[in-house]
């Protein structure tokens, strides 16, 4: 199990916009994370006032963080040296609304590692989907310091 500490660790975000509260557990080419959703989340002042809800995208970005972490956890992926940036979202589904409160656990499977990833991953709260897709990544050289 990872927390919140040893999940900046592995990647660059930082609240608001880290999206793992904490890494359940890790497989040979899956990852289990979770997000516990509070109204004070900053995102939810402003999607919608009086009926909150996580957007969407802020879920299929919970995946993508979660598929670096995986990715940094199987050695494909040194996020002292290197940088992942999406290259594509496929597939993408939003089944049902996120709202304060839920615990969504996030679970993200490597299609394909190396350079270029290619993932897919779901969010559940409870039994219920509340949302998927499939998506691809690519790792680059961090950039370097102009001088």
């Amino acid at each position: 199990m990872l927390d919140s500490v040893q999940i900046q660790a592995l990647i660059p975000h930082r609240y608001p916009f880290l999206f793992l509260d904490r890494v359940v557990e890790v497989g040979e080419d899956t990852i289990h994370a979770q997000k516990l959703v509070s109204g004070a989340d900053p995102i939810l002042q402003g999607h919608f006032p009086g009926n909150p809800i996580l957007p969407g995208v802020v879920q299929v970005e919970a995946m993508a963080q979660a598929a670096v972490v995986l990715a940094a956890q199987l050695g494909v992926f040194d996020p002292a040296t290197q940088v992942c940036y999406f290259m594509g979202i496929q597939e993408a589904k939003f089944r049902a609304p996120v709202r304060p409160g839920e615990v969504l656990d996030i679970r993200v499977k490597a299609l394909r590692t190396g350079r270029i990833g290619k993932f897919e991953g779901e969010v559940k709260a409870g039994d219920e989907v509340k949302s998927s897709a499939k998506f691809t990544a690519i790792i680059e050289a961090l950039p370097r310091d102009a001088d």
